[in-house]
């Protein structure tokens, strides 16, 4: 009943708000230290969102992407609880969620982003979105094959007040396996594929050559360009853009850039100006309370976390996972009394195997710059073979390779 909610269930030493890759990561590493962890996440999955690209085109099913959290909390240890967090309350270290509300002595905050608002956004869908809409992409385009004919539209937005969270990888992927899709079917003739972002250069982030090569594939493809003109609206047939021009679209995908997550907006955690989390280096949540903390118990990661660095920085799976086992290193120094402790920064790099269906490029930058090396077939097989080894090696199946 409604005395429930006042009622605090004290958990585990580390209570961990997210079940996604930074989340999870927390919770595996934090066992691994033999620290006792509660996850609470709002879905009993664990979605494997770089892979999700192959369910529209029905090269994989949705529940070959999910790995079952219940068995993860069995295989590593951790509680798992099923709810949905609504508020959070660090002042009072207390987390309400739909059916309870929880204590902890330590929180790590791992819950994503929200994302920005468009106006008609419900005329489309994301393949970074609902772990669901993944089979509603696949549907509308099964729908467009057996019509035999039609007009797709892909792309992504930026957020201007923090531009890390802008997800531009899987929309070009989603086009790229759509085209090698359609290109078996022997109807590729027959559709108009254009790809659109709002800003002059998408993919600036991988560096020159990797845009000249983006350039390449867009020509050798027929994929038609709609860059650098603001986005108005979504309508059902279509997008418009500031100079009222419309991009006619029988199906529209759009992976809308990162915003501060709802709840989190609504937290007393420290934010910028996108509503992302204030961390330092170590990934802890800089208090701005008037006391001086004796010791810092609150952390994000992942989307969830402001991330410091260069402009052309992006939040991914590889660190928000590296940001999570630092902080299960830095909690267990915490409470072994040292002062060691790991930070992420020097771990800021883009890391991603672009797919195409039929191959793939590899996509590197660091501080140094950028490279993208093409990779026919074998690359998809590659990329393949690492959405096996992901649910494997958590699921504790096969032995896991250090640092991936």
């Amino acid at each position: 009943g409604p005395s429930n909610k006042y009622k605090i269930n004290f958990l585990k030493k580390v209570l961990v708000l997210g079940g996604g890759f930074a989340g999870l990561e927390a919770a595996i590493f934090l066992r691994k230290e033999k620290i006792d962890v509660t996850l609470i996440s709002n879905r009993d999955y664990f979605y494997i969102f770089p892979t999700s690209i192959w369910v529209p085109t029905s090269e994989v099913k949705f529940e070959d992407i999910c790995v079952d959290l219940g068995a993860l909390s069995k295989v590593h240890g951790f509680e798992l609880i099923i709810d949905e967090v609504q508020e959070i309350i660090t002042k009072e270290e207390k987390i309400v969620c739909a059916k309870s509300t929880y204590g902890y002595e330590y929180l790590v905050v791992a819950m994503g982003s929200g994302k920005m608002k468009h106006a008609g956004l419900e005329n489309t869908l994301s393949i970074c979105g609902e772990p669901t809409d993944s089979i509603k992409i696949k549907e509308k385009i099964d729908e467009l094959i057996k019509i035999g004919s039609g007009k797709i539209a892909m792309g992504f937005g930026g957020n201007p007040k923090d531009a890390s969270n802008v997800r531009g990888g899987p929309a070009f992927e989603v086009m790229f396996n759509v085209h090698n899709q359609l290109k078996k079917l022997g109807i590729r003739n027959k559709f108009e594929l254009t790809f659109f972002a709002p800003m002059e250069k998408p993919g600036a982030r991988m560096g020159p050559k990797a845009l000249d090569m983006m350039d390449m594939f867009f020509e050798r493809l027929d994929i038609k360009k709609r860059f650098g003109k603001k986005i108005i609206r979504f309508e059902k047939d279509g997008v418009v853009f500031e100079d009222e021009s419309k991009l006619e679209s029988d199906f529209t995908m759009f992976i809308p850039a990162g915003d501060g997550h709802s709840v989190i907006r609504n937290s007393d955690l420290p934010l910028n100006e996108a509503g992302f989390v204030h961390i330092n280096d170590y990934c802890e949540v800089m208090h701005n309370f008037d006391e001086t903390p004796e010791r810092y118990n609150v952390f994000a990661i992942g989307d969830s976390a402001a991330l410091e660095g260069p402009d052309w920085r992006a939040k991914q799976g590889h660190v928000a996972e590296v940001m999570a086992r630092n902080v299960a290193f830095n909690i267990k120094a915490m409470e072994k009394g040292s002062t060691k402790r790991k930070g992420y920064q020097k771990h800021i790099n883009i890391l991603c195997v672009m797919d195409s269906g039929d191959g793939a490029a590899f996509v590197y930058r660091n501080d140094k710059g950028g490279k993208m090396i093409p990779m026919p077939f074998v690359g998809h097989l590659l990329k393949k073979g690492w959405g096996w080894y992901c649910k494997n090696s958590k699921l504790g199946k096969i032995p896991r390779i250090p640092g991936m």
